[in-house]
C-alpha cells in the first residue's frame, strides 16, 4: 500500500540523514555539561560563565567544577582566572587542566602566546575544539561550565552535536542588537535539542556611585520581554558595575573576591 511505502521511505530517509551527524559521546569524567553563550560578542559572557563556575563550587564544596574556554579566536579565561602556563600531559597523552580557585580550566590562550592571534580557517578550529573536548583529562567533574564563542557557527553547533549537554544558559544585555542575536542563539540550541534553561540579563541597569542615581544605558526589561516571547524564564539580573569588571580584569572574580557584595 501507498502508506507503508511512504513510511519505508521516511524510514530510509531518517537513516541516511543520521549517518552525517556525529554520535554524541560524554565527556569522560563529566557528569553534567552547561554552555553558557550568546548570539553577540561583548555582552559579558565569559565574565558571567567564570561566576558561574565559581558559584556552583562556592554553593556547594562537595561539587566538583570544570570551565572550559571554547573560544579559539579570543580565548579570555587564563586572564580572568589568573592562570598563565602550559598544560602537562599525562602518561596517556592527554592534558591535564590548569587549577585556581578550585576550578579545573583548559582553554586555547594555555597553548599559544597571550598577543599571539589565531589565523585559523575552519577546519583547524574544529580541530582544535574536538582537542579541548577529548584530550583533556578532567578527572572527576560534576559539572563542566563551557564558555562559547559568541554566534551560532561551527563550534556552537559541533560541541552541540558531540557531547551531550544538559542545558545552555543565554547571555544578553537589555539593547535590541544583542537581543537579536539571542533569540537566535536560543533558536539553535532548540534545533538541536539542547535545553535552553533561560536567559541572563547582563549590564541591566547602571548606578551612579555618588549620587546613586540609576540609568539603562542599555535599555529596559528587553531580555525579560524575549524570554516571555520564548516561554524561558530569566535566571538573573547582573548591573553594569565596575567591580565586575575590575576583578575579572584582575583575575580575581567577583564572586570569589566580593562573595558579599550586590554584584
Amino acid at each position: 500500500s501507498s502508506g507503508s511505502r511512504d513510511e519505508v521511505l521516511q524510514d530510509r530517509r531518517a537513516r541516511i540523514l543520521s549517518r552525517g551527524l556525529p554520535k554524541q559521546k560524554p565527556i569522560e569524567g563529566v557528569k553534567q555539561v552547561l554552555v553558557v553563550a550568546s548570539g553577540k560578542g561583548g555582552v559579558g559572557k565569559s565574565t558571567t560563565a567564570v561566576n558561574i563556575a565559581l558559584a556552583l563550587a562556592a554553593n556547594d564544596s562537595t561539587k566538583d567544577v570544570g570551565l572550559l574556554d571554547a573560544d579559539i579566536y579570543g580565548p579570555s579565561i587564563p586572564r580572568m582566572m589568573n592562570l598563565k602556563g602550559s598544560p602537562e600531559l599525562t602518561p596517556k597523552k592527554l592534558m591535564r587542566p590548569l587549577k585556581n580557585y578550585g576550578i579545573a580550566c583548559m582553554s586555547m590562550g594555555f597553548l599559544i602566546e597571550e598577543t599571539a592571534p589565531v589565523v585559523w580557517r575552519g577546519l583547524m578550529v574544529m580541530s582544535a575544539v574536538e582537542k579541548l573536548l577529548r584530550q583533556v583529562d578532567w578527572g572527576q567533574l560534576d559539572y563542566l561550565v563551557i564558555d562559547m564563542p559568541p554566534g551560532t557557527g561551527d563550534v556552537q553547533l559541533s560541541v552541540s552535536q558531540n557531547i551531550p549537554i544538559a542545558g545552555a544558559v543565554i547571555i544578553s544585555t537589555p539593547q535590541d542588537v544583542a537581543l537579536l542575536d539571542a533569540r537566535k542563539g536560543a533558536e539553535m540550541f532548540r534545533k538541536v535539542h539542547v535545553p535552553v534553561l533561560g536567559l541572563v540579563q547582563n549590564m541591566s541597569v547602571f548606578q551612579c556611585p555618588k549620587c546613586k542615581h540609576e540609568t539603562h544605558i542599555f535599555g529596559a526589561d528587553g531580555v525579560r520581554d524575549l524570554a516571555k516571547t520564548l516561554g524561558l524564564d530569566v535566571l538573573g539580573d547582573i548591573p553594569l558595575h565596575v567591580n565586575i569588571r575590575e576583578t575579572c580584569d584582575s583575575g580575581q572574580p567577583v564572586v570569589i573576591s566580593q562573595p558579599q557584595s550586590d554584584a
